[in-house]
């Protein structure tokens, strides 16, 4: 029991508190370009989810046999070989994804997001909590996508995967699917998930701070000097 709240932690805190795109800034780039619209967002979400999940398993796996003055061109030789094989697979039974995602599907291979994992999480951990912080990052990284996806082809195309929505669709705000607009949806869904993430903390502040015996006397209650 004690093992299996670690690593659902793991998996747990790439999707709202440590989300990679709206909490640690990380993957802005491909973000912007490619939320436009839904079909192109969820497309860039899975495969950088299948990226980092089989790039944090192998990295983790190695990481004793990888020396450490060559580390970051192994890790992007590792994460190089599942893009292949992520891009010839989208070629192969979605190419209209491939055509609509571009040259943001081969930069896969130094997004910052599986890169960073690589480095801080997959080389210092096990396989199993490898794979699971990599898939958890990578749900955080599609939801943020297909949120931002959404937001911007309902409101700048009146559309929502290709399907029209009454009204919208005959007067759409086009600016949202241009980057001002994707800036401005970014900025806001980056001031929510801050939001949440300051109301999480402050809740278990506060419980932290009810259940100490030394609830009365602490600075933090007091506005005096904590005495132990």
């Amino acid at each position: 029991m004690t093992e299996q709240k670690p690593l659902i932690k793991e998996f747990t805190k790439g999707i709202i508190k440590e989300n990679p795109v709206l909490c640690l800034v990380l993957g802005t780039c491909p973000t912007l370009a490619v939320t436009t619209g839904v079909s192109s967002a969820l497309g860039m979400g899975i495969a950088a989810t299948a990226v980092l999940v089989c790039s944090n398993s192998v990295i983790s796996l190695l990481r004793k046999l990888i020396p450490q003055k060559v580390r970051i061109p192994a890790y992007i030789t590792v994460i190089a070989s599942f893009v292949t094989i992520v891009q010839m697979i989208i070629k192969a039974y979605a190419p209209a994804l491939n055509d609509a995602l571009g040259v943001y599907l081969p930069l896969i291979v130094v997004n910052c997001i599986i890169l960073g994992r690589a480095e801080m999480f997959a080389s210092k951990h096990g396989a199993a909590a490898s794979a699971l912080d990599g898939l958890g990052m990578g749900i955080g990284f599609t939801a943020a996508l297909f949120i931002m996806g959404s937001i911007r082809e309902i409101l700048g195309a009146g559309s929502w995967l290709g399907l029209k929505i009454p009204f919208l669709c005959e007067n759409p705000i086009l600016i949202f699917i241009l980057p001002p607009g994707g800036f401005f949806v970014f900025g806001m869904l980056m001031a929510l998930a801050n939001k949440l993430n300051s109301k999480n903390t402050a809740a278990k502040t506060n419980t932290a701070c009810s259940a100490c015996p030394m609830n009365d006397k602490c600075s933090r209650q007091t506005g005096k000097e904590c005495r132990n």
